[in-house]
């Protein structure tokens, strides 16, 4: 695990030194290129712990704290409180994320955004892909203090909801912004897929199918992702391979 740290270290460093370069007059490339960074740095630290059984203790109290004291089968608040968790958990579903996708991919046919609706399949594919690589790779059980308030069939880390989540919503949040003019709608649009994203991952650890680290490790993970898609989508861009959106950004 410490050579795969290393190594995981050495290209997140280099990583932020080239987009750093590449995006000293815009603003948008060098955010983007910390957030990779950070997000390559946190799984891999966060990874390297849960695996060596360090967040045990804060994973269980956290965990417990979502279920009522003395009935470890019934999650705090009342009944539809419970609903409103498995309703913001299918915001994360591979059914929902792939609708969702499918609808968008539609939209940048029609606008004759060829290449663009192809980027948009093989980044969010790529991100489906590498969320399933993970969990098979770390093989981590999902937690057996309490009852699932959810069917589950995979491995619990990291967070395949949290993770597709954070992909798919900020990949797409990074389209819409790039044909809005004004900046206070760019940002809302993205503190609206971060909301959801957010929610979507405690709405797994409430429901009790995931450990808080998994969903912490999701999105890390998820977030590098997108940022590495909009950083490789705006590269390509500069190229011609793909179509700009529009005019204006964070520049």
């Amino acid at each position: 695990m410490n050579s795969l740290k290393k190594k995981a270290y050495r290209v997140s460093y280099r990583i932020f030194a080239l987009f750093t370069w590449l995006g000293r007059h815009e603003f948008s490339i060098l955010l983007s290129a910390v957030v990779l960074s950070a997000g390559v740095w946190g799984f891999v630290e966060l990874a390297d712990t849960v695996m060596e059984g360090e967040t045990r203790t804060l994973d269980e109290r956290i965990l417990l704290a979502f279920r009522t004291p003395g009935d470890l089968s019934d999650p705090l608040g009342p009944g539809w409180l419970e609903e409103l968790g498995r309703d913001f958990t299918a915001l994360g579903g591979v059914g929902v994320l792939v609708f969702i996708t499918l609808i968008t991919f539609g939209f940048l046919l029609l606008s004759r955004y060829y290449r663009a609706s192809l980027f948009l399949l093989a980044s969010i594919g790529g991100g489906l892909l590498a969320s399933t690589l993970l969990k098979m790779l770390f093989d981590r059980p999902r937690p057996d203090l309490v009852s699932h308030g959810s069917i589950v069939y995979t491995a619990s880390f990291p967070s395949g909801h949290s993770m597709m989540a954070a992909v798919t919503y900020l990949t797409l949040t990074a389209l819409l912004i790039r044909i809005q003019p004004r900046f206070r709608l760019k940002a809302y649009l993205l503190v609206a897929a971060l909301l959801v994203t957010l929610l979507v991952g405690i709405s797994r650890i409430y429901l009790g199918v995931h450990w808080p680290t998994d969903v912490l490790a999701g999105w890390t993970a998820g977030a590098a992702w997108a940022s590495l898609c909009w950083l490789t989508a705006r590269w390509l861009q500069r190229r011609g391979s793909v179509e700009s959106s529009a005019q204006g950004d964070f520049e």
